[in-house]
């Protein structure tokens, strides 16, 4: 139970950040299947919401803190819409749908994103994450260790609808 409503908390707080701002809502597909919500702070940065099933064996929670266009690159082959890099940082949880287990750790992001001249974006982007795992260790115990899972999140790609374009 005490899972279940951590998870919440942190969907509930990512997703009612500030209002006004340019977001975008979809998919995202690679090592499972994901919800993702994308919502612009300002021009150089957003924050990145998914919840999805990794591999379709468990739940998992990942939000990050993402800076666009960190390097102040420009693609040479823009005509009608606009190429986006990004890079971020953020947290992680993961469980098995029978909840005897938990990963909790940091999540890093970099990725690419190709928003159209109408309210669609593309995205392929990485996902890797570092932190704890926690698991029950078959006698009603817990084990507890260093956990890392560079396919958690994995590579994806995201389809979203953007419900205001960017400016």
């Amino acid at each position: 139970m005490k899972k279940s409503l951590l998870i919440a908390a942190i969907a509930l707080v990512c997703g009612t950040m500030a209002y006004a701002q340019p977001r975008a809502i979809g998919g995202r597909l690679g090592y499972g299947a994901e919800f993702s919500y994308e919502h612009t702070m300002d021009a150089k940065n957003m924050i990145s919401l998914e919840v999805g099933a990794p591999g379709f064996a468990g739940l998992e929670v990942a939000c990050t803190y993402d800076w666009i266009d960190p390097f102040n690159t420009a693609f040479p082959w823009e005509e009608k819409g606009e190429w986006h890099w990004y890079m971020g940082v953020g947290g992680a949880i993961q469980a098995p749908w029978n909840f005897k287990g938990l990963f909790l750790g940091a999540a890093g992001r970099v990725g690419v994103e190709y928003d159209f001249w109408f309210p669609l974006q593309l995205s392929f982007d990485w996902r890797p994450a570092l932190g704890v795992s926690l698991a029950d260790n078959g006698s009603g115990g817990l084990a507890a260790g260093f956990g890392h899972d560079l396919y958690f999140g994995g590579i994806g790609l995201g389809v979203r609808y953007f419900f205001n374009q960017k400016e």
